[in-house]
């Protein structure tokens, strides 16, 4: 694998258009349907807040960074600096703020150089606070503490990554900042509480994060709320990396997307909104790429806004209010929220360029080395909740890549949709060619392929736990290598749907009480995703990195003469 860590040593050793014309600015919300009354005049003032959110290392101006009803590619850092500095423009009491995963899951040419192009890029654009989110913890806690630091060959972050709700489970004290207040002269003062999703420990690898609990995020807002209002902080922000979905019917709250659709709300959001302190005045949120802005009435029964600025830095959130010197507060009333999309037809930012110029030789020169051929696209699903090309062919590779026995011994192998990060593409490139760059890019998170012992009662449960339960709303569906098969009854109830005794490996029936062997990647093996099933296997023999694996796979059987094709659905008997 060839990955650089820290920028500075591997560059040794290789040696304003108008913005206003193109901005989509709707999803206007105000509590009290008008805009704010705040003008600078007397004691109140304008304040603005530009956010973003999930915005995962995508730093490039990639032709994959696409929005429904937009012809044109969208985003990129260049883009995105400019439409926020042009936004900024008159505006003396204005910050940027984030709501998480604005690393980890990135483009090669970001996770190459461990996400530090992607943190220059961030400084350099002027975010100034964010809460982290999952992602954050993909390289573990230790690798966030060097992000944020920095070490002898990258300055770290300029701005705080706070975790009210990430705290060490010994002394239960935050190991994060939890809160930053933003003074901005004048008598103008702002609190930031950020957390991530309580769930946090169920989607990343355990190793990375040992020793830390991450805790309910409406019980640390209400705490963090009151501890900055006895500091003489009203006006407070919470940057949450959780999120909700917009929805065409009705569900009592009002929102706005850029594509219109989205009239209501449902999701985690929902409930949390609904149950965190009336002292709260606003909801920046994130984790769900999607793009909203809602109201969501507080428990006092005030409308509240909440946003989302989809997601790899399509769109950012404008979020203008009132600020009253007297009471110290945002007027809740004049709060007003729009979404705009980062058109690429304004002038590109000159750091951001740098920064790009920069790098870019850099990962091309270990990206664009050709792995292998395939003969097609090989694709993600529409969902996470189904059998997809891609994730087989990923399965494959990590059976073939353990099933000999020095190298574990592998009968099965399954592997977990949201480990799948970009489709592999034909054309993607010279036509045919699987770079490693493009392989990185399907699977960034640097795991580790386990091969490990589970009964065939094990094996079940693991299948029947991607079906939505307490600890997952939602359904995952784990990808399985050839050879394994099973038939999913969607007619039937709860874990029914899994048919027990349809389970098959080379056709004979997978026996309740004997023991397989089953390669999953690191994340799997520790009971990422809720799959807590393979957290009980035993005997486990850990081999080579999950990209390693992919790309010796694509090597043996792409070849330019035989390049592969996508391997055939149907290894999962789908009932509906």
């Amino acid at each position: 694998m060839f990955i650089f860590r820290h920028r500075r040593r591997a560059v040794a050793v290789l040696g304003v258009a108008a913005l206003a014309a193109t901005t989509l600015a709707v999803g206007a919300w105000s509590s009290q349907g008008g805009p704010g009354n705040g003008h600078g005049h007397g004691r109140e003032v304008d304040l603005q807040l530009l956010a973003i959110n999930d915005f995962h290392g995508n730093i490039e101006a990639a032709s994959s960074l696409t929005l429904p009803g937009h012809a044109d590619p969208v985003g990129g850092a260049e883009y995105l600096a400019t439409h926020l500095e042009e936004a900024r423009e008159g505006e003396r009491y204005s910050t940027t703020v984030a709501a998480g995963d604005l690393i980890g899951a990135s483009p090669f040419l970001s996770a190459v150089f461990d996400d530090e192009p992607t943190i220059e890029s961030l400084n350099a654009m002027g975010v100034e606070v964010s809460s982290v989110g999952n992602h954050e913890f993909d390289a573990g806690f230790e690798e966030l503490n060097r992000i944020i630091e920095g070490d002898d060959d990258f300055e770290g972050a300029d701005f705080p990554y706070l975790g009210a709700n990430v705290v060490d489970e010994e002394t239960g004290d935050p190991v994060l900042d939890p809160y930053w207040i933003k003074n901005f002269g004048g008598g103008v003062k702002v609190g930031f509480i950020g957390m991530t999703l309580e769930g946090t420990g169920d989607i990343v690898s355990k190793a990375g994060i040992e020793g830390l609990e991450f805790h309910d995020e409406v019980e640390t807002a209400n705490e963090y709320a009151k501890v900055l209002k006895r500091k003489g902080v009203n006006a407070i922000v919470v940057l949450m990396h959780e999120g909700g979905v917009p929805v065409a019917e009705d569900t009592g709250h009002d929102c706005e997307s850029l594509d219109g659709t989205g009239t209501g709300m449902s999701g985690p959001i929902v409930d949390i909104a609904e149950n965190m302190t009336p002292l709260v005045d606003v909801m920046v949120t994130g984790h769900t790429h999607n793009e909203y802005v809602c109201s969501v009435p507080d428990p006092a029964g005030n409308p509240r806004m909440i946003t989302s600025a989809s997601s790899y830095g399509k769109v950012f959130t404008q979020i203008d209010a009132t600020y009253d010197k007297r009471t110290k507060d945002i007027v809740r009333s004049s709060v007003n929220g729009s979404n705009t999309v980062v058109t690429r037809d304004v002038e590109a930012d000159e750091d951001q360029t740098a920064i790009l110029d920069e790098y870019g030789p850099l990962a091309a020169e270990a990206g664009n080395r050709v792995v292998g051929y395939i003969a097609e696209d090989i694709k993600r699903g529409a969902t996470r909740a189904e059998e997809f090309a891609l994730g087989s062919l990923i399965a494959d590779a990590q059976l073939w890549n353990t099933a000999g026995a020095d190298e574990g011994g592998a009968e099965i192998a399954l592997m977990n949709p949201g480990g799948v990060r970009a489709d592999l593409l034909y054309d993607q490139g010279t036509p045919g060619e699987a770079t490693y760059g493009e392989v990185f890019t399907v699977q960034p998170f640097a795991n580790y392929v386990v091969t490990l012992d589970l009964t065939g009662a094990q094996l079940l449960a693991a299948l029947q736990q991607q079906l939505p339960s307490d600890d997952r709303a939602t359904t995952l569906a784990l990808q399985v290598s050839e050879g394994f098969t099973y038939t999913w009854d969607k007619t039937a109830a709860g874990t029914d749907q899994i048919v027990a005794d349809s389970l098959r490996l080379d056709g004979e029936p997978i026996a309740a009480d004997q023991t397989y062997r089953v390669a999953v990647n690191s994340f799997l093996a520790d009971g990422g995703d809720s799959f807590h099933a393979f957290a009980e296997g035993e005997n486990r023999l850990f081999g080579e990195l999950d990209v390693d694996a992919f790309e010796d796979y694509l090597a043996e059987f792409g070849t330019s003469a035989a390049p592969l094709e996508a391997p055939e659905l149907g290894r999962v008997t789908v009932v509906s």
